[in-house]
């Protein structure tokens, strides 16, 4: 069975810099929103994984995001910490239309 999931504005485009987060907040969750270099737009948990450190004020590299706190290297793509450090943060589906960043939550 398929999941169904509610597409939230989060922000527009033209708004976000470039290689630095965001923080969102939508229906009870902390994200953190970042525009890569190459223009991608990803969406994860804003906590890391170790200490809960606030990633939307970490650093971008690529397609990585260091933690502002202890530095662990996370990636925006698919959540997983660098190892030899372990751990993961969620990932979320985004959609861009026009100017309008959306992002895709599982219906409640």
């Amino acid at each position: 069975m398929e999941k169904l999931l509610n597409k939230i504005f989060v922000a527009k485009v033209n708004e976000l810099p470039e290689k630095l987060g965001r923080t969102v907040h939508v229906h009870g969750l902390e994200l953190a929103i970042f525009k890569l270099v190459d223009g991608d737009i990803r969406v994860i948990e804003n906590r890391c994984p170790h200490k809960g450190g606030v990633l939307a004020e970490g650093m971008i590299s690529g397609e990585h995001v260091f933690c502002p706190m202890h530095d662990w290297k996370i990636s925006v793509v698919d959540g997983k910490v660098q190892k030899p450090d372990i751990g993961c943060v969620q990932t979320f589906e985004v959609k861009v239309e026009k100017d309008n960043v959306y992002v895709m939550l599982p219906e409640k």
